[in-house]
């Protein structure tokens, strides 16, 4: 068995949370620049994510619930993670995204994952976001929760596969058996053992490392 550790946004997934949220809170621009540094290493994760939560502030039960149901996951990630399943791997996501996307998206396409690592934004009594931000993957780094996830099932570190694409997801990338990076960024790529730009080429290499069996 190998434990299989997705990124979600912009990996699993070609939808960015914040930005589905931030064109409905009507901050897109400011969200999308504070992203782009992040994910370029020039912004500390938890310093972007606090600044993009705090734009949000005031958004509205019905435009959140919205921004959560226009989430999605890429054209064949449904397929290999039912694969990987079915072939007795232990699928996890770990993403600084939040849990009501990822469940949302995930529960679309009929499929799920043994664990899901995220962050949420509060709301308050009426279902507004408060402006904050909370969660594991905030403060804490995906290196660290690899590694935990992998002790709990059993996983040697050897064997497990990272995929991801931004700064936020380096510390998985590099101390996982296997660094896949989907699309990723320049500062992401030179740690990466593969790059795929397709769910169906991620399922063409974990074939050819012995992850999965071939498909006929």
């Amino acid at each position: 068995m190998s434990l299989i550790a997705f990124d979600f946004d912009g990996t699993l997934s070609d939808s960015e949370m914040t930005v589905l949220l931030a064109e409905r809170a009507g901050v897109a621009d400011e969200v999308a620049e504070i992203t782009e540094r992040a994910m370029n290493d020039e912004l500390s994760y938890a310093e972007s994510l606090y600044q993009r939560a705090a734009l949000l502030e005031g958004l509205g039960a019905t435009e959140v619930e919205d921004a959560f149901d226009a989430v999605r996951i890429r054209p064949g990630a449904a397929r290999l993670i039912e694969r990987l399943r079915a072939e007795g791997h232990h699928v996890a996501v770990l993403t600084g995204g939040f849990e009501r996307g990822v469940e949302a998206a995930l529960a679309r396409e009929g499929v799920s994952v043994d664990t899901i690592v995220a962050n949420r934004l509060p709301t308050d009594a009426d279902g507004a976001l408060t402006g904050e931000a909370e969660g594991p993957l905030i403060e804490g780094t995906k290196d660290d929760a690899l590694a935990d996830l992998a002790a709990e099932a059993g996983v040697p570190m050897a064997e497990t596969v990272a995929v991801g694409d931004g700064a936020n997801d380096l510390p998985m990338l590099e101390v996982a058996g296997l660094a896949v990076g989907f699309v990723p960024k320049s500062a992401v790529r030179p740690v990466c053992d593969s790059v795929v730009a397709s769910m169906y080429r991620l399922g063409k290499v974990l074939e050819s490392h012995g992850v999965l069996a071939a498909e006929a």
